[in-house]
C-alpha cells in the first residue's frame, strides 16, 4: 500500500483544509466540493484526510460496516446482535467517473435469484463507503444515471438494488467529497446543492510558496515513507484535535443571536430552500468545536457563510460563484447576536478557523476564496483581426429565454444526456437481446420465454423454473443522449447593428443554457472580415462559451464559406476523438456572403459538405427589416437542414413551430 502525502504537509490552501477538517469533526455538515484549476493539490488533500479520521467500530464479518452498538436491522448480512465489535481504519472509497451502475450500488445474481430464490448480492462502492468518505474526482463529468443514484443514497442514507422485483437494501451514509475543474463543465444543480461546503482553490502566485510546494513534493517522491515520518507528529496532533472536537461538539451552544445571523444571511443572499441555513448552523457549530469553544461566535457564522453559500447562489451556469463579503459583513453587523456573550478571545481555541500548519510551512499562505487568476486571452480585450476598419466593440447579450427543443434525428449511441433519442442503459424498454458481457438489465418476460421450451428436457420437477445462462436476455432501452452542439456565428458588419447583435447573442446564450441543461458538449466558431476562427473548441463548459460570446466584436465582410469550412474541420477532428457523439450544427447568420470570388457559390459548396456527411443542422435566420432576401433559408436548403427565425426559436412563440431537425431525402 502506498504512503499517502501527509495532510499537514500541504502548503497553503487554508480554506480547502479547513473545510475537510470541519467535515471530519462533524460529518453532518454534508461534504465538500473542491473547485479549481489543475495541479492545486485538490486530490492530494482529499486522499490525505482519511489517514486523520478516527477508527470506526464494526460488526466482525459484516460487509456493510454495521455499527455494533446499533446494527442495521435490514442489513443483508444480518441480523446482528448488539455487542462489542472490532475496530478498523476509516475508509476513503474512490468512485471512478466511468464506473458502471453495478459497481456503484452492487450486483445481484439474477440467475440464482430466479432458479434458486437466493439473494446472492455483491456489495458495491456505496456499501464500502458507509461510515467513511466517498470521493469523486472530476465529479462534474460523472454520468447522469450515477448522479441520480448518488442523490438517492445521500437523501435516504441507504442504497437500494432492484432487479425485476428482487431487491436488496443496505445502509449507506457517507461523507461526499468531490473535486472538479470548472473549465470542463458544471455540476447539475441537484448534486451541487448536496455538497455542504464548497471551496475555490488556485495555485499560489507567490514565488516563495511555489518553491516550498516543489521542495516538499520532490522530497515525498524521493522517499514517501521517510517524508511521512517527518510529519508524523503534526499528523498525530491534528488527529487528536479532531477527536477532541468531536467529543466537544455536543456541548457547543448555538445561541439565538447566531441563529438570527444565519437566517438573515441566507435571506439576504436569496438562497433557495432551507438546506443552506441548516448547513451554516452545523458548520458554525463545528468551527466552534474545532476552536475548542462551546459558544458559536459571529466569526464562526461569517466563515460558515463563506464556505456554505457561494455555490447555492448560482441561478444559471454562467453566474460566477462567490459571495459579496461587504454585504455579508453588513448583514452580520445588522443582526449582531445580542445576548450571546463572547468568551475570552485569549482563551482556548482562539483563531479556531485556521487549519493546522506544520513548522516547515514558512511561506506566505493563500486564501482559497481568492479564486483562479484569469488566463491570458480569457475574457480579455477583443483582439484585432482581419476585420480591418469598421470593427465595433462587443454588444451585450439580451436576456436569455427558454428555447424550443432542437434534436438530431434517428437513434444514436452517444453519451447519456437529454437531447436526442439514443440506445442507452436507462430509459423505456423497447426489446430484448442476448447479453454481450455482464447482464445489467434483465428482460424477465424474454428470459422466461427463452427458458420455457426446455423445462422437460432439463428435468424440471418442482415449481421453480430451470434457468440457464443462455436463457438470460438483456433489455434494450431507449433514452436520450447528449450531442455536440457546434455554433457557427456570423460576426460580420451585416450583423453589426447593436440592437440586432444583442438579440443574436441573447439567442445563442439561450441555446447555450439549453445545451447545459441537456448535458451537451458545445463549440463556437465565428467568422468576419476575411477569415473564421475557433473561438472555443468542443468542451463541456458552456460558461466558457458564454464568456467568449460576451466579448465577441463585429465588423467587416461576411466570409460565410470560411466559417462553414472551419466548422466542418472541427467536426472532423471531434469525430476522431468521440465517434459516438452526434453533432448538431447551429448556424447563426442572415445568410449574406461577401468577400472573395463567388462567395455565394463557395458558401453553397461548403454547406453541401455537411449534407454529404449527414450532419444535422439548423440555421437561425437573423435577417431583419421590411425587405427580406431569404438567404438563410437557401443556406438551410444547401445544408439539408431547417431554418428558424429568432422569434420562432422561443419556446413560447406563436410565430411558428420549431420541429426536430430533419434531413431532406436525397
Amino acid at each position: 500500500m502506498s504512503t499517502p502525502f501527509p495532510f499537514t504537509a500541504v502548503v497553503g490552501q487554508e480554506d480547502l483544509r479547513l473545510a475537510l477538517l470541519l467535515n471530519a469533526v462533524s460529518p453532518a455538515v454534508g461534504g465538500v466540493l473542491v473547485r479549481g484549476e489543475k495541479g492545486t493539490a485538490k486530490s492530494t488533500a482529499v486522499r490525505a484526510l482519511s489517514a486523520l479520521l478516527p477508527e470506526v467500530a464494526v460488526v466482525p464479518g459484516c460487509r456493510f460496516s454495521c455499527d455494533p452498538a446499533a446494527p442495521d436491522p435490514s442489513c443483508p448480512d444480518g441480523p446482528h446482535e448488539a455487542g462489542n465489535g472490532g475496530m478498523r481504519p476509516s475508509r476513503m472509497v474512490e468512485l471512478p467517473v466511468g464506473a458502471s451502475e453495478d459497481r456503484l450500488v452492487g450486483a445481484l445474481d439474477i440467475e440464482r435469484a430466479l432458479a434458486e430464490g437466493v439473494k446472492a448480492f455483491e456489495p458495491g462502492l456505496l456499501a464500502d463507503a458507509h461510515r467513511g468518505i466517498l470521493y469523486v474526482d472530476e465529479v462534474n463529468l460523472l454520468h447522469d444515471h450515477l448522479v441520480d443514484l448518488l442523490l438517492d443514497a445521500a437523501a435516504m442514507g441507504a442504497s437500494y438494488v432492484e432487479r425485476e422485483g428482487v431487491s436488496v437494501r443496505h445502509a449507506s451514509k457517507f461523507l461526499l467529497v468531490g473535486t472538479m475543474n470548472p473549465e470542463e463543465g458544471e455540476l447539475r444543480p441537484q448534486l451541487l446543492d448536496r455538497f455542504g461546503l464548497t471551496v475555490e482553490v488556485a495555485a499560489s502566485r507567490e514565488p516563495d510558496q511555489r518553491v516550498e510546494v516543489v521542495r516538499r513534493r520532490l522530497a515525498y517522491d524521493d522517499d514517501p515513507a521517510g517524508f511521512a515520518a517527518r510529519w508524523a507528529d503534526e499528523e498525530s496532533a491534528v488527529r487528536q484535535r479532531i477527536v477532541a472536537a468531536r467529543e466537544l461538539l455536543p456541548s457547543v451552544r448555538l445561541g439565538d443571536g447566531a441563529l438570527r445571523q444565519i437566517a438573515a444571511t441566507c435571506a439576504a443572499f436569496e438562497v433557495d430552500g432551507m438546506r443552506a441555513d441548516i448547513v451554516m448552523a452545523r458548520t458554525a457549530t463545528a468551527l466552534a468545536a474545532w476552536a475548542g469553544r462551546t459558544d458559536v461566535l459571529a466569526e464562526d457564522v461569517r466563515q460558515a457563510a463563506l464556505l456554505a453559500l457561494p455555490h447555492r447562489r448560482r441561478r444559471n451556469p454562467f453566474d460566477a460563484p462567490g459571495l459579496d463579503e461587504d454585504k455579508l459583513d453588513e448583514t452580520l453587523e445588522e443582526f449582531n447576536g445580542e445576548g450571546d456573550e463572547d468568551p475570552d478571545p485569549d482563551g482556548p481555541g482562539g483563531g479556531g478557523g485556521q487549519p493546522p500548519s506544520g513548522p516547515q510551512d514558512d511561506g506566505p499562505q493563500t486564501d482559497g476564496h481568492s479564486g483562479a487568476q484569469p488566463e491570458a486571452g480569457d475574457g480579455g480585450e477583443p483582439q484585432a483581426s482581419a476585420a480591418g476598419s469598421g470593427e465595433q466593440s462587443a454588444a451585450r447579450a439580451s436576456e436569455p429565454f427558454r428555447t424550443k427543443v432542437l434534436s438530431v434525428p434517428g437513434l444514436g449511441d452517444g453519451a447519456a444526456g437529454r437531447r436526442s433519442r439514443a440506445r442507452t442503459e436507462h430509459g423505456r424498454t423497447t426489446g430484448a437481446r442476448r447479453p454481450q458481457g455482464a447482464l445489467t438489465k434483465l428482460h424477465l418476460a424474454a428470459t422466461v420465454q427463452a427458458a420455457a421450451p426446455h423445462q422437460r428436457a432439463r428435468g424440471r420437477t418442482g415449481r421453480g423454473l430451470v434457468v440457464r445462462r443462455d436463457d438470460l436476455r438483456q433489455a434494450t432501452r431507449e433514452g436520450r443522449e447528449g450531442n455536440l452542439v457546434l455554433f457557427v456565428v456570423d460576426a460580420s458588419g451585416s450583423m453589426a447593428a447593436r440592437q440586432r447583435m444583442s438579440a443574436v447573442k441573447g439567442a445563442v446564450l439561450s441555446l447555450l443554457l439549453d445545451a447545459y441543461q441537456r448535458r451537451d458538449k458545445v463549440g463556437l466558431v465565428t467568422f468576419r472580415g476575411s477569415a473564421a476562427e475557433v473561438a472555443l473548441p468542443p468542451t463541456s463548459s458552456v460558461d466558457a462559451a458564454a464568456a467568449r460570446l460576451e466579448t465577441l466584436p463585429t465588423g467587416g465582410r461576411t466570409p460565410l464559406a470560411a466559417g462553414l469550412l472551419r466548422a466542418h474541420e472541427v467536426l472532423r477532428v471531434e469525430r476522431l476523438r468521440d465517434p459516438a457523439r452526434r453533432a448538431l450544427v447551429v448556424v447563426v447568420t442572415d445568410g449574406r456572403a461577401t468577400g472573395g470570388p463567388e462567395p455565394v457559390a463557395l458558401a453553397g459548396r461548403a454547406a453541401r459538405l455537411f449534407a454529404a456527411d449527414g450532419v444535422a443542422s439548423v440555421v437561425v435566420d437573423c435577417e431583419s427589416g421590411p425587405v427580406r432576401l431569404g438567404l438563410a433559408g437557401q443556406l438551410a436548403g444547401e445544408l439539408e437542414g431547417t431554418a428558424v427565425t429568432l422569434d420562432e426559436l422561443r419556446a413560447d412563440s406563436i410565430a411558428g413551430l420549431v420541429k426536430d431537425v430533419q434531413r431532406r431525402a436525397a
